[in-house]
């Protein structure tokens, strides 16, 4: 339950919150009147009905999903306020994993997508938008990300064991799409693919989902803008002279939405490795600290290694390594900038 009114909280948030507050990009998805297909939620308090109404909706589809195809009703109801919530706890031990089953398992990976595409698009396309889901450049790039990793990965394992009958594109596909979204359910032990799984899983926990979903990371949109601005910077080297306007999805991106955005990434990186520092001064070793870190600021769940990889938890970890990984949660969960500036001295003054 937790994990669920989190979900629904930090998408409420992120839609009708963080863009006032102008918090790491996240302008981009204010409601605006100029927009034809937003013109009939004039108001915050619509917008949370309907975000919660979509949710509701998600939820119970998952919940009648799960058990249509096995689980108690019990497990179907837990499950899928995890799953919609991309939180990724189970009342198992083995996760989704001790269910065995594969169709639970694209059950799961198809209501983990869902719950991780922005939740302003389901909204849009209720208003009459019915191509959203197809136009939308956040969500067009969150399905790309997730068939080339699997590609890559597939690959990989294909050189790795030199053995085409061994991959089994069942658990990359889960993992893939559950690390990505910071879902955590887990199906096999990733951790014993070898070291260059490690290292890009490591790489997808910080990318996350899209922007107003219920996924954390440092979001796609963000991935996307950054790119952009790179790819500019490297033209005007080239071109001293040119005028190269930074866009996204048909909006100019100005300076102040671009300090924004850069700023955002820029304080993200440095939490992850401040965390890194204090979780090896607790005793941990580097793969346990550096995954921690990364799992923990974007809210995924499992980490890397034999102590907190897929086949471990948190449980024996020292006492103050826990309270920086709970700290880095909390910042990760409120994009960072809403936590911080409680912070700050001029934020209490009148």
């Amino acid at each position: 339950m937790l994990q669920w009114l989190g979900g629904i909280g930090i998408i409420v948030m992120a839609i009708t919150l963080m863009p006032i507050m102008n918090v790491g990009g996240m302008q981009l998805f204010k409601i605006s009147s100029n927009d034809s297909s937003e013109k009939l939620l004039p108001k915050s308090k619509e917008v949370a009905l309907r975000l919660i109404y979509v949710y509701l909706t998600l939820t119970t589809f998952c919940a009648l999903t799960y058990r249509i195809f096995g689980m108690s009703i019990f497990d179907s109801i837990t499950h899928s306020m995890t799953t919609i919530a991309t939180g990724g706890f189970s009342n198992y031990n083995e996760s989704i994993g001790h269910f065995n089953s594969i169709s639970i398992e694209i059950s799961s990976m198809i209501f983990i997508i869902l719950g991780s595409l922005p939740f302003i698009a389901y909204i849009k396309f209720l208003n009459g938008d019915k191509k959203i889901f197809f136009l939308d450049t956040q969500i067009k790039s969150f399905i790309k990300i997730i068939i080339f990793s699997v590609i890559l990965l597939s690959l990989y394992m294909l050189f790795y064991t030199s053995n085409f009958s061994f991959i089994n594109l069942r658990p990359i596909f889960f993992n893939v799409i559950s690390i990505l979204t910071g879902t955590g359910y887990v199906t096999g032990e990733f951790d014993v693919w070898g070291s260059f799984p490690l290292v890009f899983f490591l790489m997808l926990m910080f990318i996350g989902g899209c922007a107003g979903s219920t996924t954390c990371g440092i979001k796609i949109f963000r991935i996307q803008i950054l790119y952009v601005f790179v790819v500019n910077q490297l033209k005007k080297i080239i071109y001293p002279k040119g005028i190269f306007l930074i866009k996204y999805d048909k909006n100019t991106i100005d300076d102040k939405f671009m300090a924004s955005i850069i700023s955002f990434i820029f304080l993200y990186l440095v939490i992850f490795f401040l965390l890194t520092a204090l979780l090896t001064l607790s005793g941990l070793d580097f793969v346990t600290s550096i995954s921690g870190a990364a799992t923990s600021i974007s809210n995924v769940g499992p980490g890397l290694g034999s102590t907190i990889g897929p086949s471990g938890n948190f449980a024996n970890l020292p006492e103050f390594s826990k309270w920086i990984l709970s700290f880095g949660m909390i910042l990760g969960r409120l994009e960072l900038f809403a936590i911080l500036v409680l912070f700050l001295p001029s934020f209490w003054k009148d």
